[in-house]
């Protein structure tokens, strides 16, 4: 993998966010490409429970400072920057005081989801490929992880069809197990739909649910991966019927060898 470029787009990433399936794994295979010669960048939410002084994150002020319609609304952009220690690998952070300065990440402090979650998806999305122009960073592969970043294979192919940077970018999308109960705001569909994505290419956002969310950015990937032994029966044929390459879950101790292959077999 050599000098390839990968973008890597996640819900959540440790060492910044506690350890889970997708935050392990959205560190673990970056860092494989990182040891193996390849370029990369990692894109995640700044939440407010982000310890911004203990992580030294700060502030890119010539990325920063555009604005983004989300659902006919501008909300500004903030970009910041850290590394993660001893790895050289760079993480930027898509920030906005209305959506990320909560101290938390998906829900309250009830467990109830935040009901803005359809659009922090949607200005996440949108923040990640609009920063990613201005770097002038083009990259082989793009990425993705968690529910939360599930929308950009849907911009990606939509709303930014026509950016000539992206002409030959090809997008994997992880699928991992769900990962929260019940439906996002029950408008999102309409908030795509204004960003002119056709209803039938995102139909299913008409009940934005976990598995229905994880369906649109399956379909308008390149390439998908099962990351995860608790991806639902019916979640896990879609993906098998979807005529997209896939690679079937594969353990940790495994992983480094296999997903580079599919890289290079599947993807590239």
């Amino acid at each position: 993998m050599e000098d390839k470029r990968i973008l890597y787009v996640s819900s959540e990433v440790v060492p910044y966010l506690a350890e889970n399936e997708v935050s392990l794994m959205s560190y673990d295979v970056p860092k494989m490409i990182n040891d193996q010669g390849g370029q990369i960048r990692i894109f995640m939410p700044r939440y407010g429970n982000i310890n911004e002084r203990r992580h030294q994150l700060h502030e890119v002020i010539r990325l920063s400072g555009m604005n983004l319609v989300v659902n006919d609304m501008d909300m500004p952009l903030i970009i910041k920057v850290a590394s993660i220690p001893k790895e050289r690998i760079q993480v930027y952070f898509i920030d906005n005081d209305e959506y990320f300065k909560r101290k938390a990440t998906f829900t309250d402090e009830e467990g109830v989801m935040y009901p803005d979650n359809d659009e922090r998806a949607i200005f996440f999305a949108k923040g990640v490929v609009e920063t990613v122009k201005k770097l002038n960073w083009v990259p082989d592969i793009i990425h993705v992880h968690g529910w939360m970043a599930a929308m950009l294979p849907v911009y990606m192919k939509h709303f930014y069809k026509n950016e000539a940077l992206f002409a030959d970018t090809k997008i994997v999308t992880s699928v991992y197990g769900q990962s929260f109960d019940g439906t996002l705001d029950t408008e999102m569909l309409k908030k795509v739909m204004f960003d002119n994505v056709p209803e039938e290419a995102v139909g299913d956002l008409a009940e934005p649910n976990f598995e229905n969310i994880m369906k649109a950015s399956i379909l308008h990937s390149d390439a998908v991966i099962i990351a995860s032994e608790d991806v639902s029966p019916s979640l896990t044929k879609f993906i098998e019927t979807s005529n997209k390459p896939f690679l079937p879950f594969v353990p940790k101790e495994q992983f480094a060898e296999v997903y580079t292959n599919f890289y290079k077999t599947k993807v590239l």
